[in-house]
Formats: C-alpha cells, structure tokens, sequence
C-alpha cells in the first residue's frame, strides 16, 4: 500500500493501523510541501483535513428502581399500565381498580349527602384517593382493605397527617367480617364481589342511610331494572323489596389505574325504613325457583324433579308441626297446579311480575303450606 509516493507498512507490532495511515499521511504531506519550496511554487497552499478521531460514549449507569410488589408469580400482577410512580403493582385478580379521578369522587361524595358526624364505611380504599376526601368531610371513616400491601399504603399515607386519628383500618375479607355500625357506605367496590356484598349490606342491622357504590355496568343495569325488561332477575327482586335504587352516574374505564375490561356505573342504594314485614328466606327461597326460567310460564317452572322433591319434603315438615294428617293418595304436584290455576298464576312470567305479583304468590303457598325454606 502507498501513500504519496511513501510505502505503507502493513502493520507494525504494537501500533494500530490507522495511526500508521495518519502518520504516513502527515510525513509524505510534509515531504510533498518541501518538493514545492525547492521547485519555487511559494505561493501554493497546503491545507491538510485529518480525520476526526472516534470518541468513547460516556453513558450514566442507572440504578435499578426497587419495586415494592408481590411475591414473584402472583397471579393477576399487571406491571405495565397497573404500577403506581412508586412500583406498587396493583392485583387485578383482587378487583384492584384504582379510581384516579377527582371529579368523580367528589360527585359521589356529594350524592351520598354526608354530615360532619358521620361514620363511614368504606370498602377497598386502594391507596386512599377516596379516603383522603372522606376524611375531610366525616367525623370516622372504617376502611375494609384485604390486601396488606394496600394497609400500608394507607399507614405511609396519612400516619403523619391529623387525618390518621379518624382512621380505622380493618384488614381482611369484608365479606366474611361482621360489619360495624356506620352510617353511610361510600365504596369502588371490586366487581367480583358485588352480588354478595349488596345482600350483605341490605340484611345489615342496624339500618344505614344509605349507600353510594360503584358497580359494573351492567350489575348496575340489573339492580335498576323494571318488570318487563331483559336485565330483571332475582337480584332487582331482592334489592328493590329491601331498598330504592337510583342510577346515579356512568363511569368510564379510563377513569382507573389500570382501566378495567368494563364500564362502570355509580348506583345510590336506600333502604326502606320501616323495614317490610316478609320472612327473606322464604321470599328469597321462592325466587330462586321462579327466576331460574324467568321467561317461563310459573306452571312449567314448578314441573321440576327437584324442585317438587325439595317443596314436597318441607310440606310434610310443615304438617308434622301442625298436626296435619297427609291423604294417602296426596300428590305435591297436583297440589301445587291447583294453587296456580286458583290464583291465576299458571300463565304468568316471573319476569313480568313486581313486588306485589311474587307477594301474592308466595302468600298462596304458604296458606296452603307450601313453604321455601
């Protein structure tokens, strides 16, 4: 290899190749301006370009951000889209949606028309978004939070603030707790347990105020629903006996941290003071036999084997009791038909039926001894 006029030593031991290239560049360049000195050519002008030599990129070594999380391989762990600025993972499988807007937490608290004496119940607090604005407003807030993680949240939050005082933070699944006395429910409640905890809440003694919920969409839909309407079902029997049901509010899903799969809906729920004077069992008992086919004739829902077994065994319970001698010949199923066709209930549809409709009946079964519990 040559280099104006110079030969280029192919590699010398020790000393990179392109060093050697510059050097030879620089050598033969002055070699070359001496030549044109002696040959007179003093105005001729040399301007030598070396390259610019590479350099080393310098980057910062970030430190590792610990993540407070569960244990690895929690089920439901979401840490894209699902993790607080301080690496808190929220569990899904738990119902943990944190509702992150302002603006709808105030519009709930200002539905659920609370007064500085009141006690609160509050129900999967999360990080406390929601507990932070009760606080402010009532006199103690008993927050129900299954998940340790979240308990501490609540600790870190508020343990230094003059709001820790008026804090009672019971850990453990409210569902299986004995609920205390309180005055209003304020809650984002998780989905999963919605059915059962709205039982839980309208057979709670001593009466509440009442109750602002967040619920599923379409759980919401059915707890508001009238006779006649596709979503009517057991649940919109039981609650709307027990309590008035308001639709408040729809909730988007991007108002949670992480959004659910799902829209949301704010219900306002009241119970009725005084409250009806019915045995639930056997009310809630004849619903589940009629609701089963609810767009069923109530003669073709009371034709089941099982069901005909369970009402004959507690009619002959019932007339041990009083005393009853039962005909020899007795059949459960003619006698249920006959109860029907004489209260012209045989035609009827349990989804078209309101409160007084299933009283009725339920009050024709039992003064013929057809009990459901």
């Amino acid at each position: 290899m040559h280099c104006l006029g110079r030969e280029m030593p192919s590699d010398r031991e020790g000393e990179p190749l392109l060093d050697q290239l510059y050097q030879c560049i620089v050598v033969g360049s002055i070699r070359w301006c001496q030549k044109q000195k002696l040959e007179g050519e003093t105005s001729s002008t040399f301007i030598l370009i070396m390259p610019k030599a590479p350099v080393q990129k310098k980057c910062r070594v970030h430190r590792e951000v610990s993540r407070v999380s569960t244990k690895a391989g929690v089920k439901g762990a979401k840490p894209a889209g699902a993790t607080l600025a301080q690496g808190l993972v929220f569990n899904t499988d738990l119902g943990q949606h944190i509702l992150k807007n302002p603006l709808v937490i105030t519009a709930m608290l200002e539905k659920a028309g609370l007064k500085s004496t009141d006690t609160v119940l509050e129900v999967g607090p999360g990080t406390g978004n929601m507990t932070t604005k009760l606080l402010e407003r009532v006199k103690r807030v008993v927050a129900c939070e299954i998940d340790s993680r979240m308990v501490a949240e609540l600790h870190k939050r508020f343990l230094s603030t003059a709001l820790h005082s008026k804090l009672d933070i019971r850990i453990g699944d409210v569902l299986k707790a004995e609920l205390p006395a309180f005055d209003v429910c304020v809650a984002n409640l998780p989905y999963q347990i919605s059915s059962p905890f709205v039982f839980k809440l309208l057979l709670h003694r001593p009466l509440f105020r009442c109750a602002v919920l967040m619920f599923q969409k379409e759980f919401a839909e059915r707890l508001v629903a009238k006779p006649g309407d596709k979503l009517y079902c057991r649940l919109t029997a039981n609650t709307q006996l027990l309590a008035k049901v308001d639709h408040l509010m729809k909730v988007g899903k991007n108002n949670f941290r992480p959004p659910p799969k799902v829209e949301s809906s704010v219900v306002r729920i009241e119970p009725k003071n005084p409250v009806p004077d019915i045995n639930f069992s056997e009310w809630d008992g004849l619903l589940r036999i009629i609701f089963v086919r609810k767009n069923k004739t109530l003669s073709a829902g009371f034709k089941q084997t099982s069901v005909l077994q369970t009402l004959e065994k507690n009619y002959k319970t019932w007339c041990s009791i009083q005393e009853k001698k039962i005909p020899e010949d007795f059949s459960i199923k003619e006698k249920i038909e006959d109860i029907l066709v004489n209260g012209k209930f045989d035609k009827k549809r349990a989804r078209q039926m309101d409160q007084d409709d299933i009283l009725a009946l339920l009050h024709a079964f039992n003064k013929e001894g057809i009990h459901f519990v």
